[in-house]
């Protein structure tokens, strides 16, 4: 057969498809519906790498250096930066402190020039938040007018929260605050280089991506079989003008070619209608830019390429067993049982492909990518080609029952295909989410751990600036609406001389009530001082801590090195016992209440607060913020959480919500698609059910029935496959098999919930479907 041959032949059915009037017209949209849904998505996957590295771009080039940034002397090329940073409603806000020194000053990537001192320059969302009524708080704690919006060169995403103000006299303030730098230019190409990923997060990176993908794949095959039925009988018309078999499967082909090509068109335009819109969007706190969402050339020019393809190839396997013949289409007579042992194939060759990987662990070096994505894309394809046939044969065993029942399972048992089909993604996506869901509880505790912070009896814990009197901040904090409870705590270390010159021992100084959060007092009144015992790793408070010894304080470790001074240890010294801090950590040394002699100490020890909030109160965060933020800008209160997690852990796990979220909304949209073409089929036969008296209640019960039916058979073949899928990942992992069941039940909820509303869509075109004036024809 000549290529000439085929090229005319795929010609002639994409004119049939455009040319075909109203039927072929409405056939071709619906394909081109579905597919460009599906190229749309694989478009923005295409563009994620882009994105990705566009965000870390931005993130260098904007670096202040503000840690680990060696001393630059003032000059007019230098600019003073402090962090300003604070958070609001579990949303981070970036901020920064500016005070240029010379004309020459670099200029943050965004502005167009400084802001003045008490202005701010803010980010698009960060106004729009600030000036709706939910950022009263937050508008509180930034008391700056507001004089321009950073452009996107200065920011990460469309979303983020960011602002620059102008201050004075910040070289001052450069030795008490946490983080800030004199600079003289913005960009550190050495933050984006990192440690080598482990191959479980690796392997983690690998299954989410063919996860989500799979299920895109999966709907463009089904896409492009829409209207089968209808378009074989019409392929009938050839045979009987002299075409034989052979031609009229490729002028089917062509069919569906155009409707391929159709949906790369109106994929692209979806693709770029929703990447205008991606700078509205912020999904788990992660947004981009527009210009960020560029596929690369050679991907884009991939799924061109093989979109086509794959609609020729389906079309071609999907006629096999089909006999078009000049009076009709030998379909509906009874179709041979399909054969298990092939389909079992796929899914036992992706275990053995997985299957050498099993214990590796991640001490064994790093999983062989290509074996894994081969694997799990084998498995995940096994469900495609496993459902057709748990289907036919469970409904060919199918009693009776109501007529409503009766229908449907009648309906399935003549084209089990066509609703196993429309299941397929759904049961794709299901088993690949029950894997990675066990995948992430197993590895779960490799990379979160609970965290040292007791969080019962503190919530948040702030740093007081050496600047600031403590007792004032103190004293502010107790004041705060939704404020418990503050334990205000002043640390420092003490050292020995001549023969202990080598030993240091902690000295902590706080009321009566905050020395009992660090250690057992026997009892306690103002002027008291107490050597702690018990603590671990701690050896020096026995030696130093002796009645009448000297101890010194180097005034280069609190920031102060023109002070040097002494303390005696007093002979009226008591005993105490350790317990654990708030911070979870064994504290030692010697605890000083404020009647003490403490005058020389207290300046140069350094003062945390340990704040317990009101459950009752939701803002209490936010008012504990407007506090510090009145006390000095730069000081950001640490939320403490009871969970700490590795931060690309955190990344992947936010990753696959987001891809979950977009593949969920293709699920849904790709679904009613192939449930509204699935009516379309059926109009005159349900036309004519209505016309002969069939109460619509009935035909609507049928449709559910014929929904439900696969829609419960794929799902529990999903589950058994996912669980199996998860099973060997867990292997590799070197991880013990334990089925996360709230997260099998959770993820088949979701696909029967998306399911659930895709039929309650399509119930209003079905009834209006449900009209014996359907029957009506030319």
């Amino acid at each position: 057969m000549s290529v000439r041959q085929w090229v005319r032949d795929l010609g002639m059915g994409m004119r049939f498809a455009f040319a075909g009037g109203r039927e072929g017209w409405t056939r071709a949209l619906l394909t081109a519906v579905g597919v460009g849904l599906g190229v749309a998505l694989l478009l923005l996957t295409t563009a994620l790498p882009n994105a990705l590295s566009e965000r870390s771009r931005r993130e260098e080039a904007r670096s202040d250096h503000t840690l680990g940034q060696q001393e630059m002397p003032k000059a007019d090329d230098t600019l003073i930066v402090l962090d300003a940073d604070t958070a609001f409603h579990d949303r981070d806000v970036r901020g920064r402190l500016l005070e240029p020194e010379g004309p020459k000053a670099p200029l943050p990537p965004g502005l167009s020039a400084f802001p003045a001192e008490g202005d701010m320059v803010v980010s698009p969302a960060l106004k729009e938040l600030l000036e709706s009524d939910g950022g009263k708080l937050l508008r509180e704690r930034l008391p700056y007018r507001i004089t321009g919006t950073i452009g996107e060169q200065g920011l990460i995403g469309s979303q983020e929260l960011a602002y620059f103000a102008g201050g004075e006299d910040l070289a001052a303030r450069l030795d008490s605050v946490t983080s800030g730098a004199r600079i003289d230019s913005f960009g550190n190409p050495d933050l984006g280089s990192s440690d080598p990923w482990d191959p479980v997060l690796l392997l983690l990176v690998l299954v989410v991506f063919v996860v989500l993908l799979m299920p895109v794949a999966v709907f463009i095959a089904a896409a492009v079989r829409f209207g089968g039925e209808r378009r074989d009988r019409r392929l009938a018309a050839l045979r009987l003008v002299g075409s034989d078999s052979r031609t009229t499967r490729r002028i089917a082909a062509g069919e569906a070619l155009a409707g391929s090509l159709l949906g790369l068109v109106l994929g692209t335009g979806f693709f770029l209608l929703g990447r205008e819109l991606a700078a509205s969007i912020d999904v788990f706190h992660v947004s981009v830019f527009p210009s960020y969402l560029n596929p690369s050339p050679l991907l884009a020019a991939l799924v061109a390429l093989a979109v086509p393809t794959a609609a020729v190839l389906v079309t071609l396997f999907a006629l096999r067993g089909v006999v078009i013949e000049p009076l009709g289409v030998v379909r509906t007579a009874r179709p041979a049982r399909r054969r298990l042992w092939w389909r079992l194939l796929l899914p036992l060759g992706g275990l053995a492909m997985l299957a050498p990987m099993i214990g590796q662990g991640d001490d064994e070096g790093t999983f062989n990518q290509y074996l894994v994505v081969g694997g799990v894309m084998l498995l995940l394809v096994g469900v495609t080609a496993l459902l057709p046939w748990v289907v036919e044969t469970v409904v060919a065993r199918l009693g009776s029952g109501g007529v409503a029942w009766q229908l449907a399972v009648r309906r399935l048992q003549l084209s089990s295909g066509a609703a196993a089909r429309m299941v397929n993604g759904i049961a794709v996506a299901v088993a690949g989410a029950i894997a990675l869901q066990m995948l992430f509880a197993g590895v779960e505790g490799s990379y979160t751990a609970a965290s040292r912070y007791d969080v019962s009896r503190a919530q948040m814990q702030v740093r007081v600036p050496d600047r600031v009197d403590a007792v004032s901040a103190t004293a502010k904090f107790r004041d705060t609406e939704g404020v418990r409870k503050v334990t205000a705590l002043s640390e420092t270390y003490l050292y020995g001389r001549g023969a202990d010159a080598e030993s240091l021992v902690q000295i902590t100084l706080g009321d009566c009530a905050s020395l009992r959060e660090v250690a057992t007092l026997p009892s306690c009144r103002d002027g008291d001082v107490f050597a702690v015992r018990g603590a671990e790793y701690d050896t020096d408070t026995i030696k130093l801590g002796k009645p009448g010894k000297t101890l010194w304080l180097d005034g280069t470790d609190a920031g102060r090195p023109d002070k040097q001074v002494s303390w005696t240890v007093p002979r009226d010294i008591r005993q105490a016992e350790s317990r654990e801090d708030p911070t979870g950590t064994e504290r030692g040394g010697i605890l000083i209440t404020p009647g003490a002699d403490t005058s020389k100490l207290a300046s140069l020890a350094r003062q945390e607060l340990y704040l317990s909030l009101s459950a009752a109160e939701p803002n209490a965060y936010e008012y504990v913020r407007n506090t510090a933020a009145r006390i000095d800008p730069t000081v950001d209160p640490i939320v403490w959480h009871a969970v700490e997690r590795n931060e690309r852990y955190a990344t992947i796990r936010t990753g696959l919500f987001v891809g979950a979220a977009a593949v969920l909304a293709l699920i849904g949209a790709s679904l009613l698609v192939s449930q509204l073409e699935q009516l379309r089929e059926r109009r005159k036969l349900l036309s004519s059910l209505v016309a002969f008296g069939t109460r619509r209640r009935t035909l609507s019960l049928s449709v559910l029935w014929q929904t439900a039916i696969p829609i419960g058979l794929g799902l529990l073949l999903a589950a058994t496959v996912g669980m199996a899928l998860g099973a060997v990942l867990l292997r590799m992992v070197n991880l013990s098999v334990q089925v996360d069941w709230p997260s099998v039940l959770s993820m088949t909820g979701i696909g029967a919930g998306v399911v659930l509303v895709v039929t309650v869509l399509s119930l209003p075109p079905l009834l209006k479907l449900m009209r014996p004036d359907g029957l009506r024809t030319e």
